[in-house]
């Protein structure tokens, strides 16, 4: 079995579960412990059985729960991340048990086999993932200024991918963001638009892919349905039989299962 649930995804906080065979990891840990331990609990799972937590990036939005996470477990989940990100978080007197790939790198958790990805965005390392498990394989890729064609190749053949689609254009240039926040969310180590993901399904999501999971709205400067309808004109553009599920700020997703 596999089980994927977007425990939160939005400009607040990011968490990720997903489960292969007797295989539990995070992907970041970007809310409270109190939260994800909730969100957890209420798709049926045990923070004690994660055998793993990966991090994309040092941003807050992704691992501000991560040492409390740690901290409130019995037995220590690694933390596996770039061994550039590493150095960036703060650990303060905390000691956890951190395994480190270089960006580029495939390394496995149980029977998860996980590959990273540089992606553009203005962190120290930040990566994106592809996971396979149980004959599922999982795109993973949120927080980038655009996609370029290195990250196109790792998304061929995923049956399940989330991706971002993070603000409206419109929104955020007359939203009340500061113009240097605007410029940064809207340059190329920022964060990607509705168009651009428009267009990346227009031209690069693979036929194989069965969900689209679209999530990191921005509260100020998106709205979820500006998203669907966005991203269903894309794909009814391409004649493309994909279940699109976006992901709304402040909830957790539905639960996958395959």
């Amino acid at each position: 079995m596999v089980k994927i649930c977007v425990l939160a995804s939005s400009s607040s906080g990011n968490s990720t579960f997903l489960r292969a065979g007797d295989t539990r990891i995070l992907i970041d840990a970007g809310m409270s412990r109190r939260e994800i331990f909730a969100r957890l609990s209420a798709i049926g799972e045990d923070p004690e059985d994660l055998n793993g937590i990966l991090v994309t990036h040092e941003h807050c939005d992704h691992v501000s729960g991560l040492i409390p996470v740690l901290k409130k477990q019995r037995r220590r989940a690694p933390v596996y991340l770039s061994r550039l990100t590493a150095p960036a978080i703060s650990w303060g007197d905390y000691e956890p048990a951190i395994e480190t790939f270089q960006a580029g790198e495939r390394f496995s958790i149980g029977c998860l086999d996980i590959e990273s990805f540089t992606v553009p965005h203005d962190a120290v390392d930040p990566v994106g993932f592809r996971v396979r498990g149980e004959g599922v394989q999982i795109g993973f890729v949120t927080d980038l200024g655009y996609v370029p064609d290195s990250i196109r190749m790792h998304l061929r053949g995923t049956d399940f991918l989330v991706l971002e689609s993070n603000h409206d254009l419109e929104m955020l240039k007359v939203g009340p963001y500061p113009w240097s926040v605007k410029q940064r969310v809207m340059g190329r180590r920022g964060h990607l638009s509705n168009e651009v993901v428009s267009g990346f399904i227009a031209d690069g999501l693979d036929g194989c892919c069965h969900t689209l999971l679209l999530g990191h709205l921005s509260e100020h400067n998106n709205h979820p349905e500006i998203v669907r309808l966005v991203a269903s004109q894309a794909l009814e553009r391409r004649g493309l039989r994909v279940r699109l599920v976006v992901s709304e700020p402040g909830h957790s997703s539905e639960v996958f299962q395959y």
